[in-house]
């Protein structure tokens, strides 16, 4: 058996309740029940909320920092690129097989050194701000 309760309801919502327990297959406590049930719900949702609020505010503040790290990165890798390309004149036909080769060599020495950086937990940008000028290129 299910406990029974005295409800006060003002005026407005008593008809609004009549109304909608008029219709067939609804009753007054099944009405009532059901908008306890999603109240009672939403409160729980909103002390979730109000615990998780800090960390996520914290979350969405470093999503923005790197977000506007990832626009510095990628248009200075852009303005290099420019620049690199208007400085740098075509060679002739006769040097561009010698110069893939120096190329290919220097990217993959490239590729290496960033490798060995990464795996040893070391960061370009932190050896510039740690010595104040760039440092000089690792073999």
């Amino acid at each position: 058996m299910k406990p029974r309760h005295n409800l006060y309801l003002d005026d407005v919502i008593t008809e609004q309740l009549e109304a909608l327990a008029s219709r067939p297959g609804s009753s007054k406590s099944a009405i009532v029940a059901d908008a306890l049930r999603a109240w009672l719900a939403r409160r729980a949702a909103n002390e979730i909320d109000d615990l998780l609020r800090v960390r996520l505010d914290r979350i969405s503040a470093q999503l923005h920092r790197i977000e506007r790290d990832q626009r510095i990165v990628t248009e200075s890798l852009g303005l290099f690129i420019r620049y690199q390309l208007t400085v740098t004149p075509p060679l002739p036909e006769s040097e561009q097989a010698a110069a893939r080769a120096v190329g290919q060599d220097r990217f993959q020495a490239f590729i290496d050194q960033v490798g060995r950086r990464m795996a040893g937990g070391r960061s370009f940008a932190e050896d510039v701000r740690s010595r104040g000028s760039v440092p000089e290129a690792a073999s």
